[in-house]
This record gives structure tokens, C-alpha cells and sequence, in this order.
């Protein structure tokens, strides 16, 4: 599955993502500096409710958002690996409590402990291209795009 968007309409991607997605939990984000991971993973927690501000979480290496879905309170971990060193810091850092926790969890810069991830793990890869558009694709646990 692949879009091409400005961020005008990154909503109604976001909206469309979370149709393609359900049933899963572990989504691992690809791409350099600047290809817009945070803002997309921001707009996925619009589309969601979540009330609190969403951002990178760089420095604190998890954020933790809440989100009420069928009259049930959820949680969403919004996690970037960009500062760890080693998948070893990573699980002491307490990454591997989140994954595997039945949350929903976006993995910024998973390249940095890919052993990590369950084999459900749907990889996005986001570019920027040219005029200001941005690449998305989803790659599904069976390879799929």
C-alpha cells in the first residue's frame, strides 16, 4: 500500500491508514531525518482522539498517549530509537516491555534494535519527494507493500 500526499491532506491518509492497518499493534517507521515520521505518527493520533500533546520523543525515548476507543481507555507508545546505542540499551531502556505489551506502538528508527519486533510488524517507509509531497508505504508482516 503506498500514498503520495501533501501535508494538506495527511488527515485523510491517516484516516485511511488506520482502515488498512486494523488488527495490528506494532508499526516500525523508516526514513531519514525529516521525512515527516513524527508529524504522520502525530496525525495517526489525531485520527485517534488522543487529547495530550503528541511529539517526538527523542530526548525521553517513549511518550506515552491515552485514547478512548468503544468506551475502553487505550494506550499508544510512540517511541524513537534514534539515541539508543544497542538493542542491550534498548531493552534496559524498557522498549521491549512496550512492544510486546498489546498497546498499539510507533518505532521510529527501528533499524537501530530490529531484533526487537515481533514478526507482526508492519514496516512504514516515508520519503520526502519533490513539491513538498511526502512517499508512504506500508510494508505488511508477509512483505506485502
Amino acid at each position: 500500500m503506498e500514498w503520495v500526499y501533501h501535508l494538506d491532506n495527511i488527515r485523510s491518509v491517516a484516516e485511511e491508514w488506520w482502515v488498512k492497518t486494523r488488527g495490528y499493534e506494532v508499526f516500525a517507521f523508516h526514513g531519514q531525518m525529516g521525512a515527516g515520521k513524527t508529524t504522520f505518527i502525530h496525525a495517526l493520533c489525531d485520527m485517534k482522539g488522543v487529547g495530550s500533546m503528541v511529539g517526538s520523543p527523542t530526548f525521553a525515548l517513549v511518550n506515552e498517549y491515552a485514547y478512548v476507543e468503544n468506551e475502553n481507555e487505550k494506550e499508544i507508545f510512540h517511541i524513537d530509537l534514534y539515541r539508543v546505542k544497542s538493542e542491550e540499551e534498548a531493552v534496559l531502556a524498557g522498549i521491549e516491555d512496550c512492544i510486546y505489551s498489546g498497546s498499539v506502538c510507533f518505532v521510529e528508527w527501528p533499524e537501530k534494535a530490529p531484533g526487537l519486533f515481533p514478526d507482526n510488524t508492519i514496516h512504514i517507509y516515508l520519503e520526502a519527494i519533490e513539491g513538498g509531497l511526502r512517499r508512504l508505504k506500508l510494508q505488511y508482516p508477509d512483505g506485502n507493500l
